[in-house]
């Protein structure tokens, strides 16, 4: 395993310092390295290290949502309002409708098997997102609006619905039953979750306060608490609960409460994102089965594309009747559609389930994350200087 770890942190910080070079996002190079690494190519990574995949990159999308809950502003995200409700749901609906429409056109496969893959390419992803958005917040563009927020913000509700959703239909797949009960448990599960990370943000703050602990310390307990978080999840709680949603309401709360504190643990988990960032993307990257992403090519290619499209539609729809100019309304529509954590984190799961298109939604879901990851952070880094920045 140490070996394994050794190639993944060389290997993924080498390619991904070579394409930033090149002008071009590192977590391209990431991917890449895993592709070559990964069990399809030269098999170089212990079957251990993949076996706990699904874990390190469970804890990889925790520590980028609490660097998310500690850089954001209830305040200012409650002069947004209505399009931050709406883009948590609207795009990702629309977005897994059109792959119900056309993926039994272009695969032959199940309306079922579609929407489960509707579901695992829809979510966006708050690993590419977040640390752009935190960027913009840095040096003060979009600020007037409120951009980087709205997007922030919307961003993690987004995978959580998106999550849920995918969960009630794979069971379905697996022969059990959906009700319409369990659609209720998307806003449930937010505000079950919002109000319990909120809480332990609010006791965490006053016990900061009165308990001087050296920040790394600070670092410990809140990824400790996270961590719990999201565990419980696992524990079938009797009413529907969001950990990732906790997570992000734990930093949220310090940040309004405690903001010199927030201040200085975003600093220090912006240091554990580097490492972090580095085995998600490697670690996704050698999921893919390259001979099967070559068969399923250019539909694969035409069905992305396309649900792409409909995501940005659905932005557009959220944004109508905003103080946004058109260029800021292009902006967030073009921000909100790359794709990679929930991709990685989801999207073999069909497949270990033993579901018949487990393959081919694996394959969908990477070059997702192949096409997407890429065009978003090039595009985001191309136009957010001509955000006004007042």
């Amino acid at each position: 395993m140490l070996l394994s770890l050794a190639l993944i942190f060389l290997i993924g910080m080498i390619l991904g310092s070579i394409f930033e070079m090149i002008k071009l996002p590192r977590l391209m190079g990431m991917l890449i390295a895993g592709i070559i690494l990964g069990p399809y190519a030269l098999n170089f990574l212990d079957a251990s290290i993949l076996s706990i995949s699904p874990e390190l990159r469970k804890i990889a999308l925790i520590i980028i949502l609490t660097r998310a809950g500690l850089n954001l502003d209830i305040d200012a995200l409650k002069k947004v309002g209505r399009p931050a409700i709406l883009m948590c749901f609207v795009p990702a609906s629309i977005e897994i409708l059109a792959v119900v429409l056309l993926g039994p056109k272009l695969f032959n496969i199940s309306v079922l098997d579609a929407a489960i893959m509707g579901c695992v390419v829809a979510a966006v992803s708050p690993a590419v997102i977040v640390p752009k958005m935190l960027k913009l917040m840095e040096l003060g563009y979009g600020k007037k609006n409120s951009i980087p927020q709205l997007i922030m913000a919307s961003a993690s509700i987004d995978d959580v619905f998106v999550i849920v959703l995918f969960t009630s239909l794979l069971g379905l797949a697996q022969g059990g039953e959906i009700s319409s009960m369990q659609f209720f448990e998307v806003p449930i599960s937010i505000i079950t979750g919002s109000f319990i990370g909120f809480l332990f943000g609010y006791l965490l703050a006053k016990f900061f306060e009165k308990v001087h602990l050296r920040d790394s310390g600070k670092v410990v307990i809140f990824i400790s608490i996270s961590f719990l978080f999201v565990s419980a999840e696992d524990f079938h709680l009797p009413i529907a609960y969001s950990g990732l949603i906790a997570v992000m309401a734990l930093g949220i709360a310090l940040k309004k409460y405690r903001p010199s504190v927030s201040i200085r643990l975003s600093k220090k988990y912006a240091k554990i994102w580097v490492p972090s960032e580095i085995l998600l993307f490697v670690l996704v990257g050698a999921t893919v089965n390259i001979s099967y992403a070559l068969n399923a090519g250019m539909l694969a290619i035409v069905l992305i594309v396309a649900a792409l499209f409909f995501r940005m539609l659905g932005v557009f729809l959220c944004l109508i009747k905003t103080k946004l100019s058109k260029y800021e309304r292009f902006f967030c529509m073009v921000s909100y559609s790359p794709k990679a954590t929930v991709q990685a984190a989801i999207g073999s799961i069909p497949l270990t389930a033993g579901l018949a298109s487990g393959e081919l939604i694996l394959t969908v879901a990477v070059l997702a994350i192949l096409i997407t990851a890429p065009l978003g952070a090039f595009s985001i880094d191309l136009m957010y200087k001509r955000l006004p920045n007042r």
